[in-house]
């Protein structure tokens, strides 16, 4: 892209700040969960009708925008995921969630606002663009995971996706920057519950039942051993229970109690072992007790892993756009879940980071926390970045096209 393309593209991300602020706001205050998002998917569409770009429905509260550029080529996709999340807002501002148990605090809101900010600037430029830019306006990526829905009713077919683009914000790096991260990402995860069952019995008397409680404690423990003792070190792998339930009374002994958890694992072969190996763990330590366990594993999210070509271009991009000392390349994969991941094992793809921190105006706080919020300016980054990666993408599509 020329040096103009470039320039017109930040400048009009700043102009346009002040109503990207207004939109993240919006979406911010009415947060929404996932499958239920929608005021959230009526706005959108609100908007996109107001910038005259066709759109459709999909996977019940999703979006999808298209933009057609004046001359055929290929097509690329810009992903923003939708849903809140179950927490009371901590922040005292004049735009905190109005929605008693809901906040966007994993900047989900501004992901948006940003999808939603390159859709103008490359609606404002489609005259210039050969090819096609799917929008993406993804519901449920906290919970049961929008993308697979998505793509299972065809949002990478007529026309077929080339590529495809997704950011996330990141209260670890300052505003005005963002990260990349070659091959692995995120890992992946499976959902996991125990059920283990004794035999009821009196508190003074145990010896005439069997304590599920006990026996789940001894479960617990022993699947601790997994990652420690039967994962090679030089591999990744957690096992994590974060819910124990069961029991009636002080003085019985429990007959059942359920234990919910998550695994996360990288490689794929390490993930079929620990699997497998949490299985016969948790039966055989309640069976040694004179119990028994029931093990469910339900498959979640998939790893996510990047596309070499397109985090080049992400890098070339945000280097021009922002300065080289304002892209960070991150050397190691995160242990959490991203189903962006579901695109990208579809089409190759890029997933990076948005920089939001702001130690000045108190924008310190993780994602997931109920003060978690951002400085306002990286809306513009986010949406300048996703309109540079975009028409980038096809331009140089379209040059290799006519070369071959």
């Amino acid at each position: 892209m020329s040096t103009e393309q470039t320039d017109r593209i930040w400048r009009q991300a700043q102009e346009i700040l002040p109503w990207l602020s207004e939109v993240r706001r919006d979406f911010h205050q009415y947060p929404e969960f996932g499958m239920e998002e929608f005021r959230t998917q009526e706005q959108i569409i609100r908007y996109l009708d107001e910038m005259g770009i066709p759109h459709f429905k999909s996977a019940g509260t999703g979006v999808v925008g298209i933009i057609q550029g004046a001359s055929p080529g290929a097509t690329v996709a810009l992903r923003g995921d939708m849903d809140a999340l179950p927490i009371d807002e901590g922040n005292d501002t004049e735009y905190r969630s109005k929605i008693a148990g809901k906040m966007h605090a994993c900047g989900h809101d501004a992901h948006m606002t940003c999808l939603l900010g390159a859709a103008r600037i490359l609606n404002a430029s489609k005259q210039e663009l050969a090819g096609t830019v799917k929008l993406f306006f993804q519901p449920a990526e906290e919970t049961v995971g929008g993308a697979l829905p998505m793509i299972q009713e065809g949002v990478l077919e007529n026309p077929r996706v080339e590529a495809v683009f997704g950011l996330h914000v990141s209260p670890d790096l300052p505003v005005g920057k963002i990260a990349v991260k070659y091959g692995q990402m995120n890992a992946s995860s499976d959902d996991l519950y125990i059920t283990v069952r004794g035999e009821n019995g009196h508190g003074a008397y145990p010896h005439k039942g069997r304590d599920a409680i006990v026996i789940a404690a001894h479960v617990i423990t022993a699947l601790q051993t997994i990652v420690s003792r039967n994962v090679d070190p030089r591999e990744a792998a957690v096992i994590t229970l974060g819910v124990i339930s069961g029991g009636t009374a002080a003085n019985i002994l429990a007959q059942e109690v359920k234990l919910t958890g998550t695994i996360r694992t990288l490689d794929k072969h390490v993930r079929a072992f620990v699997k497998e190996r949490v299985r016969e763990v948790a039966e055989l330590t309640a069976r040694s007790l004179g119990g028994e366990a029931e093990v469910v594993l339900d498959e979640s999210y998939t790893s996510l892993v990047n596309d070499k070509a397109m985090v080049d271009q992400v890098k070339r991009c945000g280097e021009t756009m922002l300065g080289s000392e304002n892209v960070r390349v991150n050397e190691y994969p995160m242990m959490g879940v991203e189903d962006f991941a579901f695109f990208a094992e579809h089409v190759p793809g890029a997933f990076y980071h948005l920089g939001v921190r702001n130690e000045e105006t108190g924008c310190i706080y993780p994602v997931h926390h109920p003060r978690f919020d951002l400085d306002e300016r990286s809306l513009a980054v986010g949406a300048a970045m996703q309109a540079f990666n975009a028409m980038t993408f096809l331009q140089e599509r379209a040059l290799s096209m006519q070369a071959e």
